[in-house]
């Protein structure tokens, strides 16, 4: 029975975050999942996220949560099964730190796509330069955490998503070399069906 709504665009990685988690938590089939253009103010989005952001989840309360982790963090505590995200203690704060630095290797690579998409003569060289450089220490920091896919948890679900979305939207950058721990969670993860079940395109 269908009793929540969760607006997304499908290339969208943090989109994509929410609808792994609803899946591992067996919540998919009480979630409509609706695909809507925020770029074109999307009513229906508009009206449950004034800043028309995705992703945006209407709650089985009815009331509107935006922002993944907190939409993760709802959907785990809804589903069943094993927690994504420990509720306290030093678990809790490794899973909150890798995912938290996945989170800003997608929003670095965000920052690049969307400087990318502007005019030849109105991009920033060095602004551009710097969001690569970033993006590529994050992933080095999550080399170092040694994410592994047979322990999923939010933050291993983040990396996953983060290099997935960085080769999809970045071809030419190579994530890849010098990374042999992210490249096997990558293979791993997009084993799984809930990441075969949503991947961008």
């Amino acid at each position: 029975m269908i009793v929540m709504k969760l607006y997304i665009t499908h290339p969208s990685p943090f989109a994509r975050k929410c609808r792994i988690v609803a899946r591992e938590k067996g919540l998919i089939e009480r979630i409509e999942e609706i695909a809507v253009d925020p770029y074109a103010n999307a009513p229906e989005l508009l009206a449950s996220n004034p800043i028309v952001q995705v992703p945006t989840l209407i709650a089985d309360d009815g009331l509107p949560i935006s922002d993944s982790p907190v939409i993760c963090e709802y959907l785990d505590a809804l589903g069943s099964g094993p927690r994504l995200l420990p509720p306290a203690g030093p678990d809790r704060l490794r899973v909150r730190r890798m995912e938290t630095q996945a989170n800003a290797a997608l929003e670095m690579g965000v920052k690049l796509l969307l400087e990318l998409r502007r005019p030849e003569g109105e991009r920033s060289p060095s602004w551009m330069a710097r969001w690569t450089e970033n993006m590529g220490r994050v992933l080095d920091a999550l080399e170092a955490a040694r994410p592994d896919a047979a322990r999923l948890d939010m933050g291993v679900i983040t990396a996953g998503v983060a290099v997935a979305w960085i080769g999809f939207r970045h071809p030419g950058y190579d994530w890849r070399t010098g990374r042999p721990q992210l490249t096997a969670l990558h293979a791993a993860l997009e084993a799984r069906p809930s990441f075969s079940e949503t991947r961008p395109g």
